[in-house]
């Protein structure tokens, strides 16, 4: 990306640029980054495209690894969040 006098904006410069834009200009740049990477993906052959989803399994590995960001709520699995009184929700004056 090319700015002020043909200086090539490095990816840090364009992430502390953003907290100054408006939220719409960051959407702009948002969906625009999304097409351009769309727009790349279907320009892909099928054997890059296959090369590009086994580097996102490996990727996504350490994820589900026993440790992993995915598994963090599996110790929470059978349990209540929140115990509710014996009364009738849907007939109690209280929470109307």
């Amino acid at each position: 990306m090319r700015y002020e006098s043909g200086k090539v904006m490095k990816i840090q410069d364009i992430i502390q640029a953003l907290p100054n834009l408006s939220v719409s200009d960051r959407l702009k740049i948002a969906e625009s980054a999304l097409k351009l990477v769309i727009e790349e993906k279907k320009s892909l052959t099928q054997d890059e495209q296959k090369q590009q989803l086994a580097l996102a399994a490996i990727t996504a590995i350490s994820d589900y690894a026993p440790d992993g960001e995915l598994n963090v709520f599996a110790d929470l699995e059978g349990e209540d969040f929140y115990n509710y009184p014996d009364e009738d929700l849907n007939h109690s004056d209280s929470y109307v």
